[in-house]
């Protein structure tokens, strides 16, 4: 019994780091008004949305929405990929996982009040 339980908790251990493996990081940065990176290309994928506040004079977030939804429509928005809480100048906060299928999105920050700019998953 004592040998099959080690090999139960083995896999499920094994299981467990290649899911979060699986997921990849994406680092963005706002200043005042705008994110330095302008647009961004992935694969499909999970991933986590870490958002940096480089003296954005204000609290920032962070909203994705596919391109062809109204992005002023909060039920558009792809949830997950929230920041966990809104990010204070010299923070950084990130969002949950998020499971990105081929197709082109827009990001933007509400409260700091930037463009929208593009996110192509290939």
């Amino acid at each position: 019994m004592k040998k099959l339980i080690t090999v139960f908790s083995f896999i499920l251990a094994i299981t467990f780091s290649a899911q979060a493996q699986k997921v990849k990081n994406v680092s963005l940065e706002q200043t005042k008004g705008e994110f330095t990176q302008k647009e961004i290309k992935l694969s499909e994928g999970s991933y986590v949305f870490n958002i940096t506040n480089n003296n954005a004079g204000t609290d920032v977030g962070f909203v994705l929405v596919p391109e062809g939804k109204d992005a002023s429509n909060a039920e558009n928005h792809i949830k997950t990929a929230y920041v966990t809480k809104v990010v204070a100048e010299g923070k950084t906060e990130s969002s949950q996982t998020v499971k990105l299928q081929r197709g082109t999105y827009k990001y933007f920050c509400p409260l700091n009040k930037t463009p929208q700019y593009t996110l192509v998953v290939e």
